[in-house]
């Protein structure tokens, strides 16, 4: 589980091509992997991931074809990647609870400046656009954020430069693809309400 708080971006420097999938080599930055261990989770732009290798400041992770078929950014040698380590109970909760397992993948519409922020509008994949709301929470390239605005499938974010420079958001441009994940609440309150449908109780 994550929160959604960015804690450094990383870059993708090594893809090593495996039988069904790929090796990342992601050099952490200020990552503090002092207390990473094999085995741990750590959320790359989003996307959950196990370690499988650690050294110095370098993390490799095994990504699987399917994940890579369902999720942006994962696949490009030298991008850089959002990266937060996985919840501990006694963490603060500063954004929303995150599962950090991809929903779908978005289409950037327009992202500029707006006085000291930024404006960033995203065409959501018509199956995710129900579970978007006014001032709900969604979570992009793995950052916690709240939406503005919706109109049909394309929902609008504000983000405050504080967001901008700390996070890989800053590279966006029109036609980039983006990993959402949609609200945990949403998805489960969507589900109940369809067995009730099911089941007419």
């Amino acid at each position: 589980m994550f929160s959604g708080i960015i804690a450094a971006c990383g870059r993708i420097t090594a893809i090593t091509p495996l039988q069904d999938g790929v090796r990342l080599s992601v050099d952490t930055a200020d990552l503090d992997l002092s207390d990473v261990r094999i085995g741990d989770s750590i959320a790359n732009n989003g996307v959950c991931l196990t370690v499988v290798d650690i050294d110095d400041r370098c993390a490799r992770f095994d990504v699987s074809r399917e994940t890579l078929n369902c999720t942006a950014g994962l696949d490009q040698q030298g991008s850089e990647v959002n990266l937060e380590k996985a919840l501990r109970l006694a963490d603060r909760l500063g954004g929303h609870l995150v599962t950090g397992h991809v929903d779908g993948v978005g289409e950037v519409i327009r992202f500029e400046p707006v006085g000291e922020s930024h404006e960033l509008v995203i065409r959501a994949p018509d199956a995710l656009a129900g579970y978007i709301a006014r001032k709900g929470s969604i979570t992009v390239n793995g950052v916690s954020l709240t939406v503005n605005r919706v109109e049909h499938a394309d929902f609008s974010i504000n983000l405050i430069p504080h967001t901008v420079a700390v996070t890989n958001l800053k590279h966006l441009a029109t036609g980039s693809r983006v990993n959402l994940e949609i609200d945990l609440i949403a998805r489960y309150v969507e589900r109940m309400l369809a067995w009730r449908e099911e089941t007419g109780t």
